[in-house]
């Protein structure tokens, strides 16, 4: 039979190397994009509603 032997993993590391303050603005920039993309929508309801009338 094979032997196995015990795995030794490194120590979790307590700091990433993610860059936090590009992640905000990258998430501030979604926010913004998907918030004018709703109100573009609404207004072009809208205005379609006036437009085309049943």
């Amino acid at each position: 039979m094979a032997t196995k032997h015990a795995v030794h993993h490194s120590e979790p590391v307590l700091e990433s190397a993610m860059d936090y303050a590009e992640h905000e603005k990258t998430y501030n920039g979604f926010i913004a994009a998907v918030k004018w993309s709703v109100i573009s929508l609404a207004a072009l309801l809208v205005i379609l509603f006036f437009v085309v009338q049943p």
